[in-house]
């Protein structure tokens, strides 16, 4: 592994945040720009791979460190493995969560010497872009990145996210007789089968293939990551239907 990916050791909010934002853009790159060299570089033939993005906005692919314990979090194992055993889309998808969680285990890593309210505001910002996988899976495009004062003036308070949640409900019922333009536009203007409320219009949802209504996922105890191996979804109140007809 190249050393540039832990030369420096960012201290303050502002450059752990600036540093997680040039490894965010690097891996980013790997997996939608690059992706054929990604894709070349992850010779299931070779040892152990793993993808790296470093502070410089490059990316990596490589074996991982050998010191126990390594200077930094190590990304997931062997993602080469998996590579000729998977649909592309599929094996980029699963890379794309794992790379996300070493992200924040990079900034989480470098965040432990900071107090409560300065990780609250670091994860804020970290938050304000989207995950690798959902620019990935095209479920969130890449906007521009949140500056540093954004993050500052927001200070993670609660009362002040409520009130900017119940603006934007009131704004999505009003724009509800809007023609529908793609998933998040149906979203925002359908109300989820188990709370009955639309919610924050960036919540995953889920859609049952039976009766075709939509929920949150986490309405359902569904996440992003084990939507991925449903290939039928049936909500619970229809799973409960086909259980009593099969009694």
């Amino acid at each position: 592994m190249a050393s540039n990916s832990s030369s420096h050791s960012p201290r303050t909010v502002e450059e752990i945040f600036k540093d997680f934002s040039a490894r965010h853009a690097a891996v980013l790159r790997a997996l939608t720009g690059d992706v054929e060299e990604f894709y070349s570089h992850c010779d299931p033939e070779r040892d152990n791979l793993c993808l790296y993005g470093h502070p410089n906005e490059s990316w990596e692919v490589a074996v991982p460190a050998e010191e126990v314990p390594p200077e930094l979090p190590e990304p997931v194992l062997g993602i080469n493995f998996a590579r000729d055993g998977m649909e592309r889309r599929d094996w980029l998808s699963l890379v794309s969560m794992h790379t996300d969680s070493w992200l924040l285990s990079v900034a989480f890593y470098f965040g432990a010497r900071l107090n409560r309210n300065e990780r609250s505001r670091m994860f804020t910002l970290i938050n304000d872009l989207p995950t690798v996988f959902e620019v990935v899976t095209g479920r969130k495009p890449l906007k521009g990145k949140p500056s540093v004062d954004s993050g500052k003036k927001s200070k993670n308070n609660a009362k002040l996210q409520r009130e900017k949640q119940t603006k934007a409900n009131q704004r999505l019922h009003e724009e509800s007789d809007d023609e529908d333009e793609g998933n998040e536009d149906e979203h925002e203007e359908t109300l989820c089968g188990s709370c009955g409320t639309n919610g924050n219009e960036d919540e995953f949802w889920i859609g049952c293939d039976m009766c075709e209504r939509w929920f949150h996922g986490k309405c359902v105890k569904i996440t992003p990551a084990k939507a991925q191996s449903i290939k039928e979804y049936r909500c619970p109140s229809c799973s409960n239907k086909k259980a009593k007809h099969m009694g």
